[in-house]
């Protein structure tokens, strides 16, 4: 079976970009990373990506002003020149436009610091130590053009620990996300996890029936992701 092309959207340092393309160099990855783009020329990521050998573009939305059909235009002669089957966005930080979620309905994949529908937005990890949650966790979803919104691929979750501060809780999550984004994206590669899969796995009856069991993979919208 032909390899899913993907291309990974970054805005900072791209850890989770760069989990991802060490997972793709097994050769049974049914995924090929072909692309790293960032709308942030001074995004450490894009010199990672290039160290490991992908093309890099970017794509600067502040030339667009406020026009953000436009620079969404940009990104699609890009993805387009590299016949992109899927995106994956890691730590991307802009809003993209109902239109452009439409587009890329099913083939767009985002991961967030939380266990959703938990702490959707900023701040999770203060969040979830300020609600005194017992775990915290990640999570990888179709994107929708509700924030942090689609259905779920995959999700897993790492115990608060007494004494965590924001930050040692964040260090545990990321570890986490760098084991779970490649999991996430094999399935989706593989068609194992599609939209319509997950959303059915997270309708009310499924849910009730399931207890969510599609949570954890086997062994606007995007920017929704504030880790690297």
């Amino acid at each position: 079976m032909r390899k899913k092309r993907v291309a990974i959207l970054i805005s900072g340092r791209g850890s989770n970009m760069a989990a991802l393309i060490e997972a793709a160099k097994e050769p049974d990855y049914p995924a090929a990373i072909v692309l790293v783009v960032s709308n942030r020329p001074e995004a450490p990521g894009l010199a990672r990506a290039r160290d490991a050998g992908i093309d890099t573009a970017i794509v600067d939305h502040r030339k667009f002003g406020d026009d953000r059909e436009a620079f969404e235009r940009a990104l699609d002669e890009r993805f387009q020149a590299y016949q992109i089957d899927l995106l994956c966005l890691a730590g991307f930080m802009r809003l993209f436009t109902p239109a452009f979620v439409e587009r890329w309905s099913g083939r767009m994949v985002n991961i967030h610091p939380s266990l959703l529908p938990q702490f959707k937005g900023l701040h999770t990890h203060r969040r979830a130590l300020a609600a005194g949650a017992g775990r915290h966790g990640a999570t990888v979803h179709f994107v929708v053009p509700e924030m942090d919104g689609g259905p779920i691929v995959a999700q897993d979750s790492v115990p608060v620990l007494e004494g965590d501060t924001e930050e040692s809780l964040a260090r545990r999550v990321l570890q986490l996300e760098h084991r779970l984004y490649p999991q996430a994206l094999r399935l989706v590669a593989q068609g194992e996890a599609t939209f319509a899969s997950a959303a059915e796995a997270a309708s009310p009856d499924k849910t009730a029936k399931q207890g969510r069991s599609q949570t954890k993979p086997p062994d606007a919208t995007p920017g929704a992701t504030r880790s690297g």
